[in-house]
């Protein structure tokens, strides 16, 4: 066993520069990340197709209830963060999931096609889909400090993205014979190990336990609560122009993300008539994603990190955007969306959002925990709202899909030079709060 151990720690110093004191907390952390992206992405494809049978224009109306849901949820997060031990609420939040999961599941299994029921899971699991992950990079930041963040962070989301393949792979194979109703049943399931192994990792982080992380002087992190109002958040935001920065980015990324997504649902809906053919391809695609994803994880995301700096984690994709929307209004074909959407969201797993995530290691407790939700969840649904609103209704108003696609790659513009400015300044060594 000591050779075994010995063997993979020598691995992991290879992959990834991993100290040996560090493997235990990198594999916990991996394995989580696949928990919890597995779980997501295995239902996901069921979200996708629950919008192709609500429709684009209730599906649009939709995204304004998912902006509210993310705006109620950061106060009460925040007042969770503020009255509670993290070893207390950020198990039970991967819980609260998998209890949700479990009863949409009970409900499609009655009537897949219900459309209270479908718009209910539509708004609940697009808001959960960025909380879940938010907390998990919130909690990560406070296990490794900033420079293990430039070393590990590209391995550990190696894991997610692993996760992220595994589970419309396996949404693909078994939705014809457990139905929609049966994969949410198996992603409440992969919510139930996330949040037993976290309570693991959360052991292993109080004094005593393999993390390293604890300021002997005042306890340890996931002991500790760490007060303040529920609504700090929005006014730590408002306050920090760097964070203001990173809202900006994150509100710009959603916007080219909801273009492409609602382009992904016409065009599919146009190409495929089966609700179940849907579900395969949509899981299919996401299978493509992953597996780029995690190729570019493991040998390339810590290297550009290393030599370039966030600059190139944090500009390449959204310039690469630019190119890519003007190819869509050329063509509009579903060929030419699939290969644009596949490189969007494979670099923005593997590269901007890891990017991103560095950027809080610099910040405090607070910051991570209330100001980083407010951001990654109401700014960003509240971008995605706004951008579903503006392309229904430049399209109701005669403006053509190409048109809009070319509005798009100027959105993409924006981006990739907010993205260049945010490396730039943690490049340097700025954007403490």
């Amino acid at each position: 066993m000591g050779e075994r151990r010995k063997a993979l720690q020598r691995l992991l110093a290879r992959a990834a520069g991993v100290e040996p004191d560090e493997a235990g907390r990198v594999l916990a952390a991996f394995l989580m990340f696949f928990l919890v992206l597995g779980s997501y992405f295995a239902v996901r494809p069921v979200r996708e197709t629950v919008g192709t049978v609500l429709g684009r224009n209730r599906t649009a109306g939709l995204f304004v209830w998912t902006w509210a849901l993310s705006i109620a949820i950061v106060p009460a997060y925040g007042w969770l963060v503020a009255r509670l031990r993290r070893s207390t609420f950020l198990p039970w939040i991967y819980g609260t999931v998998a209890l949700s999961l479990g009863a949409a599941g009970l409900a499609f299994s009655a009537d897949e096609r219900n459309l209270l029921a479908g718009q209910v899971f539509y708004v609940w699991i697009s808001v959960l889909n960025l909380f879940v992950v938010s907390v998990f990079w919130s909690f990560l930041l406070d296990v490794f400090d900033g420079m293990q963040t430039r070393r590990l962070f590209g391995f550990v989301a190696a894991g997610g993205t692993a996760g992220a393949l595994a589970g419309p792979t396996l949404t693909s194979l078994v939705v014809p014979f457990v139905h929609n109703s049966g994969v949410l049943f198996i992603g409440a399931g992969g919510f139930v190990l996330a949040m037993l192994l976290q309570r693991h990792l959360l052991r292993a982080w109080r004094p005593g336990g393999a993390s390293g992380a604890v300021n002997p002087s005042s306890g340890a992190p996931a002991e500790r609560i760490i007060g303040g109002s529920p609504f700090a958040g929005f006014g730590l935001v408002l306050r920090s122009p760097f964070l203001l920065g990173v809202a900006a980015f994150v509100a710009l990324a959603a916007s080219v993300t909801t273009f492409l997504y609602f382009e992904q649902l016409r065009i599919v809906e146009a190409t495929f008539s089966s609700v179940t053919r849907r579900t395969q391809v949509f899981s299919m695609l996401d299978a493509v994603v992953q597996a780029l994803a995690i190729l570019t994880q493991l040998f390339l995301t810590g290297r550009l990190a290393a030599r370039l700096g966030l600059v190139a984690l944090l500009s390449i994709v959204p310039a690469a955007m630019v190119l890519g929307l003007l190819a869509l209004a050329a063509s509009g074909t579903f060929a030419v969306l699939a290969v644009v959407f596949v490189l969007r969201r494979a670099g923005e797993y593997a590269l901007v959002r890891v990017g991103r995530e560095m950027l809080f290691s610099r910040v405090g407790e607070e910051t991570r925990y209330k100001a980083k939700n407010v951001i990654d969840v109401p700014v960003y649904r509240g971008a995605d709202a706004l951008t579903a609103q503006l392309k229904n209704g430049l399209e109701n108003a005669g403006m053509s899909i190409g048109a809009v696609a070319v509005l798009g790659s100027g959105v993409a513009g924006l981006w990739a030079l907010c993205g260049w400015w945010l490396g730039r300044s943690a490049d340097r060594g700025q954007g403490r709060t």
